[in-house]
């Protein structure tokens, strides 16, 4: 369960009054989610989630994030879209917490993705990428390239209790991605985030995305590189060349890839799975006692990445050239 702040009906009915909502019908904590507190939401005008933000999520960043939401919504893309309080603002406090309204999104996530959702999926990132081109807003990435070494450090000395031999792989893998990482390709806003819970359908239509709170400026095509480690590999490690050529075709079909993106992918892909393998890894060697949500096992991004220390060329991901 993620609602880690219990919000009592006379306080949310409180909060309600400041927004031109209408009147609380009933209020349901969501537990999927890991870093906030979520609530589904439904007055008398419509359904709403509402978030509470938890300890992990800075507050200078979260202008960006409810920002970027309501541009994307303004450019036509299907995200949640902020709710203005009556004095205008997107921001407020409930329990001790910031919070923040949106409007709910209709859809499923897809716990079996088929090379039709991958194709979806990427043309939905593509027109992200597209429609994010004159939003005035950046953040660094806080979990970019820079981060690895640093959060690594943190777990160094018990990593191989976890997965046998990782150190020696992920030194040896920081060191290669500092000297190889792409500097020249096109950076833009990313959701950096897009797992398959994270991306709804009505069928196997895609109805939008959610959960923008790891979004920030970076290599455009890096967010592709995350999307292929989530959606294409199978439960027994398997890599699905048929969902990478479906969702980098259905990219294409809406931004086309440079040759300089295509050929970077493999790199990209290499730092994806390392970016999610060590923050796993951190979480996995940091369970409090009384955890409200289990950890996610970093050895299968840690599989992920060995598998693509073994590509050549971003054609064994089904890439046309």
């Amino acid at each position: 369960m993620a609602v880690y702040t219990a919000v009592d009906d006379a306080s949310l009915v409180a909060f309600l009054a400041d927004y031109d909502v209408g009147e609380l019908l009933s209020a349901k904590g969501i537990a999927e989610g890991v870093e906030n507190t979520n609530y589904l939401v439904r007055t008398t005008t419509g359904t709403f989630i509402l978030t509470l933000y938890e300890q992990r999520v800075e507050a200078r960043d979260l202008p960006f994030f409810l920002r970027l939401m309501d541009h994307l919504a303004m450019r036509g893309l299907s995200a949640p879209q902020p709710i203005r309080r009556r004095d205008g603002s997107l921001l407020a406090t409930l329990c001790g917490r910031h919070a923040a309204m949106v409007t709910f999104l209709d859809g499923i996530a897809c716990d079996k993705p088929t090379p039709v959702h991958c194709a979806e999926l990427g043309r939905g990132l593509a027109a992200l990428h597209l429609a994010t081109a004159d939003f005035g807003m950046e953040r660094p990435n806080a979990l970019g390239l820079a981060a690895w070494a640093p959060l690594f450090a943190e777990s160094r000395e018990t990593a191989d209790s976890v997965v046998p031999g990782i150190t020696a792989v992920v030194d040896a893998e920081l060191e290669a991605l500092q000297a190889e990482w792409p500097t020249a390709l096109e950076t833009g806003v990313i959701h950096a985030d897009l797992f398959p819970d994270n991306v709804f359908y009505v069928g196997r239509q895609l109805s939008g995305f959610i959960d923008f709170y790891f979004a920030c400026n970076d290599i455009l095509v890096y967010d592709l590189a995350i999307c292929l480690n989530a959606w294409c590999f199978e439960k027994d490690g398997a890599f699905n060349v048929t969902k990478a050529h479906a969702m980098v075709t259905g990219y294409e079909a809406v931004r086309s890839l440079s040759r300089a993106e295509k050929d970077a992918l493999p790199i990209l892909c290499r730092g994806a799975a390392l970016r999610f393998c060590l923050t796993r890894l951190h979480d996995w060697l940091r369970v409090p006692e009384n955890a409200l949500v289990t950890p996610k096992d970093p050895t299968p991004y840690y599989d992920r990445l060995r598998f693509h220390q073994r590509v050549r060329s971003a054609a064994e991901y089904g890439v046309d050239f």
